[in-house]
Parts: C-alpha cells; structure tokens; sequence
C-alpha cells in the first residue's frame, strides 16, 4: 500500500482549494439583476450590429468575439480584448492631456473608427454600452490605468 505523506495530502487540498476559487472568481456568478441583464443585452445588440450611422463597421467589427477576444483593426493590428477595460478605466490620455472614462472610450471610437456619430451622454444607447462593456470584466481586480488584455 503506498502511504502520501502529510505534506503532499495538505499542498494537495490547498491547491485544489486555491484552484476552485480562481476558477470561481473568473467565472463570476452571473447577473441575477434581470433589468441589468436587459441592458447588459442591449448594449451586446449595440456592439454586435449598430453602425451609428458611420462606415458600416459595428464594434464588433474590430473587437471580436463580442470584445471577449483580441481583436483586429482595418489595417491588421491586433488590439486586447476588451475583457478587462471597465477595470482599467478611467485611464489618462497623455496624447489629449486628460482622464478619459469608458464612456469617452466608447463615444471615441464610435466617433472615430467607425466614422458615425458617437452616442450622447447619459443616453440609454451609450449607458447600455458601457454597462455591456462592463460585464465583461466581471470578477477582474480594479487596475485603473492599466493594461489591457
């Protein structure tokens, strides 16, 4: 019969511990708010298919996979994912001299990569936007200024 030593059986136990809780807080628990989970698929809706009256291009033209994956620009640079933005805003432009907050990301690249005219704040269209984007960090630490992923 083959015996474990103590230490084994105990670094063992901890580590599947330490394993269950990663995987827990990368998984997070889902949204139980329904109005939340409304507008979570709102703004999926917005990022998957609005052009805002620009180029044709929608957001998931360039941030695939809904934004959970790196992406690709026109030109053929990757770009991260988007799977932890809302934990690394609000962020400083240095190129613009001032903090910029998810929102102002949004409405940038609405503005500007697809060339349409960028949702208003406070509207339910850019609110749905950023609380979509947001979803996607779910259970990611708070690193403002940050790298993306």
């Amino acid at each position: 019969m083959k015996t474990t030593s103590p230490l084994t059986a105990t670094t063992r136990a901890l580590m599947t511990v330490w394993l269950i809780s990663t995987a827990w807080t990368a998984w997070a628990a889902p949204i139980s708010d329904p109005q939340l989970e409304k507008v979570i698929q709102h703004g999926k809706e917005l990022f998957t298919h609005n052009t805002f009256e620009g180029n044709g291009r929608v957001c998931q033209t360039c941030h695939l996979g809904g934004g959970a994956e790196p992406g690709r620009l026109p030109d053929g640079k990757v770009i991260p994912s988007l799977a932890n933005a809302a934990a690394i805003f609000p962020r400083f432009k240095p190129n613009q001299g001032k903090v910029f907050t998810l929102a102002d990301q949004i409405r940038s690249c609405a503005g500007a990569a697809l060339e349409g005219k960028a949702p208003a704040h406070g509207s339910d269209e850019l609110n749905a936007l950023v609380t979509y984007v947001t979803s996607l960090s779910q259970g990611k630490p708070i690193d403002m200024g940050g790298k993306p992923q």
